[in-house]
């Protein structure tokens, strides 16, 4: 348990940072699932533009320290890759 003023702050000030983040990880999951379920109904123009308005989203997590770039990268090349695998 938190003892010195500091630590208490710094318990707080963590679960502020943990409400936040996990939104914007939730946020986020959100778009990336609208991209993943156009792709299962095959719907390239669909997925093309879930893809479009996902991308921005996941560099805005980077930003903000929710996940690291090359986290977000990895993600955007298989889900663009499998975008454009759609016939």
């Amino acid at each position: 348990m938190a003892n010195t003023p500091q630590s208490k702050k710094r318990a707080r000030q963590n679960d502020r940072k943990l409400e936040v983040n996990k939104a914007r990880r939730s946020r986020i999951r959100t778009f990336l699932k609208k991209v993943e379920e156009a792709i299962t109904l095959g719907d390239k123009k669909s997925a093309a533009s879930a893809l479009k308005s996902a991308q921005p989203e996941l560099m805005r997590g980077v930003t903000k320290g929710v996940y690291k770039k090359n986290t977000a990268a990895r993600k955007m090349s298989r889900l663009s890759a499998r975008v454009k695998s759609l016939a």
